[in-house]
């Protein structure tokens, strides 16, 4: 593949370097709640081939340490990949297995590329492929997103509820096609505004049993090839643990892998919500005219 430059103290390696050229596509790195995702999936992996005995506790509590150091803030500038990458998120995948392998090399007492103590694929990425990672990767940043999301709409929701309290007395021209019409009270209005809210944040919510479910251990197909048996159980249930998300095995592994369906549902409903904000922002804009 030919010599690849990396700077003396990144803790990426060659193929993240080789990544950085090839993938020049937006400017923007990954976000963070996808690094923090990854980093608990590589934990989790680390300590569920600890349990099944194909990684040895020197090299897995290396991996699990340096986890932990990213998951505490640290090393967050090595993962500079573009968001924007092919193969399934493969770069990604390799930044993040690289970034962790060097971190790990430099808990051991070792050198920085120094892979025949600790490897990025070997080790890192044992029992994993970036085809069941990245899928699960991607639900979980979306969740931890909504979580943030949610109780801000809910706050709304309430602010619009003692908004219409406060009106309900204020009799007004109700309007159809910004004609006047019959008379309604201000409150019923902002009742109305609270309700469509509500709906579309319930509309929000109901992705998350989908995004529960995810690709984990399925590795590159969907049959868990190369993986030890208990894995998929094991890595999962640590990942829940960490990650305190209520995640589950997908029951179709290949359709979890190949269909982003749960995305695009959160998507379109975020969406939803979207409109909705601007339909009651344009609507008061217009009664305060």
């Amino acid at each position: 593949m030919g010599v690849v430059r990396i700077p003396t103290n990144a803790y990426y390696g060659p193929f993240t370097g080789r990544a950085i050229k090839q993938y020049k596509v937006t400017g923007k790195k990954a976000h963070p709640y996808l690094i923090k995702s990854f980093v608990m999936i590589k934990r989790s992996a680390a300590i569920a081939n600890m349990k099944s005995k194909t990684l040895d506790n020197k090299r897995g509590n290396a991996i699990v340490k340096a986890c932990d150091k990213i998951l505490a803030g640290k090393y967050q500038d090595q993962f500079v990949v573009d968001m924007i990458n092919s193969g399934a998120g493969t770069a990604f995948n390799m930044n993040t297995n690289e970034v962790i392998a060097n971190v790990a090399l430099k808990i051991l007492g070792k050198g920085l590329g120094q892979y025949q103590h600790l490897h990025p694929n070997d080790h890192v990425n044992m029992s994993q492929s970036s085809n069941d990672t990245y899928p699960t990767s991607m639900h979980m940043s979306v969740m931890f997103a909504l979580d943030d999301l949610i109780p801000i709409v809910k706050k709304l929701e309430v602010s619009l509820d003692k908004k219409a309290k406060q009106f309900e007395k204020y009799k007004k021209v109700g309007r159809t096609h910004l004609m006047d019409a019959l008379p309604v009270t201000l409150g019923s209005e902002f009742q109305a505004y609270s309700a469509s809210i509500r709906y579309a944040r319930l509309k929000v919510e109901s992705v998350y049993e989908s995004l529960y479910r995810v690709a984990l251990g399925g590795t590159a197909v969907g049959t868990g090839a190369n993986t030890p048996s208990g894995y998929r159980k094991n890595v999962i249930r640590e990942l829940v643990r960490i990650s305190s998300l209520p995640l589950k095995p997908a029951a179709e592994s290949q359709h979890a892998l190949q269909s982003r369906l749960a995305i695009t549902h959160a998507s379109s409903f975020l969406r939803n919500l979207a409109v909705e904000l601007g339909k009651i922002s344009n609507d008061i804009r217009l009664m305060a005219s």
